[in-house]
C-alpha cells in the first residue's frame, strides 16, 4: 500500500473517532425542550462600559483560579488516567511545556445576550508539552436536508508525541458554559452558533485549552464506517442492558464484545438506563476499539474504501500535512495503556435548572481544571 494511501487511512481515523457516538440525539429527548435565548431585560439601560459578569458564586465557581506557573522539572511517568496507574514509559528527555498563562475578562468579548447566571472568570492557558496536539472529536445531530444542528458529542484527542500517549476526555453536551460574545448555554450550541472558532474560544475560557483542530462527521456514516471495518471488539469495562429496537431489552455483557455497526451504534447512545456520563464512557470505550480495529492489517488494505467514507460524510481542518507527523504516534496505539481516557463527570459537576426550566449541568471550576492538567500532560 502506498505511504498517500496510508495518510489518508489516518485522516479516516479521525473521521471514525468523532463518529464514537453517531446517531445519539436522533432518539427524541425526553428531558426538557431546547433552551430559548435569554434577552436583556426591557427596561435596561444602556451602558457605556460591555456587560461586566457578576461575581463568582463561591459554591459554584472556585476563586482560585490557575496562574503562571514555572518551567517544570522532567518527569519519568505520563499522568495516570483516572480509572488506571501510572504507566511507566522508561527514562524520556527533559520535556518543553509552554508556560501557564492567567487570563482575565478582558482578554474575551462580553455577551451579546443576557446570561441568566453569573459569568465565571476565565481558567487561563494551562501548561502543556509543547509539541502535543489537542483535536475535537465531533458528532453532530443533523439531520439529511437540516440546515442547523448541534454537536452532541464532544470529546478532546490530547495527542502526546513525544510521550507516545493519547488522551481522550468527553465532555457532557448539557454542559452549561459561557460561549465568549454570546451568553451562558450548553455547550453543544458552541459550534452551531460560531463553528469551530466558537468552540474552541469556549474550550479555552472554560477548559484551559485551545484545541488546534477539528473532525465533524454527521450521524448516518457510523454504521457504515464500523460494518466497512468488519465490526469492532469493544471491551465493556461494565454490563450494559437497555431498550433496543426490534430486540426489547438487550444487554451487551462486561468483557470483549464484538459489535457490528448496528450494535455498536445502539452502545454507544442508548440512554434509557443509564446517564450522559455514562453514555460517554461507552462512547470512549468504542473509540479505543475503532482505533484498534483501524490499526489491524485487514483496515489498512481497505484504506480506498474508508477514505471514500471519509470525503463524503466528514468536516475537517486536518490537511495531509498535519497527520504525516502523528504516524509514528499511530503505530504505538496498539498498546491500550498508551490511551489515557478522562471524563467531566459527576464529581466536576453541579445540577441546574435554569429559567427556562431546562436540566443543566454546571462546571465546578477547581475540579474541572484538575481533570484537565492531568489530560493535557500539565504537570510532566
Amino acid at each position: 500500500m502506498s505511504f498517500r494511501r496510508l495518510i489518508l487511512l489516518l485522516i479516516a481515523l479521525f473521521a471514525a473517532l468523532a463518529g464514537a457516538a453517531l446517531l445519539l440525539a436522533q432518539q427524541p429527548a425526553t428531558s426538557s425542550p431546547p433552551p430559548a435565548l435569554v434577552m436583556a431585560p426591557a427596561d435596561a439601560t444602556i451602558t457605556a462600559t460591555p456587560f461586566q459578569p457578576l461575581p463568582p458564586t463561591p459554591t459554584y465557581f472556585p476563586t482560585n483560579f490557575p496562574t503562571p506557573l514555572a518551567s517544570p522539572t522532567p518527569a519519568l511517568a505520563v499522568s495516570a488516567p483516572l480509572t488506571g496507574s501510572t504507566t511507566l514509559i522508561g527514562t524520556v528527555t527533559p520535556v518543553s511545556m509552554t508556560q501557564g498563562i492567567a487570563k482575565s475578562w478582558n482578554d474575551y468579548p462580553g455577551p451579546s445576550l443576557w446570561p441568566d447566571i453569573d459569568v465565571p472568570s476565565p481558567v487561563g492557558l494551562l501548561p502543556q508539552p509543547e509539541d502535543q496536539i489537542n483535536i475535537l472529536l465531533l458528532g453532530s445531530d443533523q439531520r439529511p436536508d437540516a440546515w442547523g444542528f448541534r454537536t452532541d458529542t464532544i470529546l478532546l484527542a490530547t495527542l502526546n508525541t513525544r510521550g507516545g500517549t493519547v488522551s481522550l476526555t468527553s465532555f457532557p453536551r448539557d454542559l452549561y458554559v459561557y460561549i465568549p460574545g454570546w451568553t451562558v448555554q450548553r455547550i453543544n450550541t458552541a459550534f452551531g452558533y460560531g463553528d469551530f472558532d466558537a468552540l474552541a474560544l469556549t474550550f479555552e475560557y472554560n477548559f484551559g485549552v485551545r484545541p488546534t483542530h477539528y473532525v465533524l462527521v454527521n450521524f448516518w456514516s457510523f454504521k457504515e464506517v464500523i460494518d466497512n471495518l468488519g465490526g469492532v471488539d469493544v471491551n465493556v469495562a461494565v454490563a450494559h442492558t437497555d431498550h433496543r429496537d426490534n430486540y426489547g431489552d438487550y444487554t451487551a455483557p462486561a468483557g470483549i464484545v464484538h459489535m457490528d455497526g448496528e450494535t455498536a451504534l445502539w452502545y454507544a447512545r442508548s440512554r434509557y438506563t443509564t446517564s450522559d456520563i455514562d453514555r460517554g464512557r461507552r462512547q470512549q470505550e468504542v473509540v479505543v476499539a475503532i482505533f484498534q480495529r483501524l490499526l489491524s492489517l485487514d483496515a489498512l488494505n481497505r484504506a480506498p474504501e474508508l477514505y471514500d467514507i471519509y470525503v463524503q460524510n466528514v468536516v475537517t481542518d486536518l490537511r495531509l500535512e498535519d497527520v504525516v507527523p502523528l504516524l509514528p504516534l499511530a503505530a504505538q496505539l496498539n498498546d491500550s495503556n498508551r490511551i489515557h481516557r478522562y471524563s467531566i463527570g459527576y464529581g466536576q459537576l453541579t445540577s441546574w435548572v435554569n429559567t427556562q426550566g431546562a436540566q443543566v449541568l454546571l462546571p465546578i471550576q477547581e475540579a474541572v481544571v484538575a481533570i484537565m492538567r492531568q489530560a493535557l500532560n500539565s504537570d510532566q
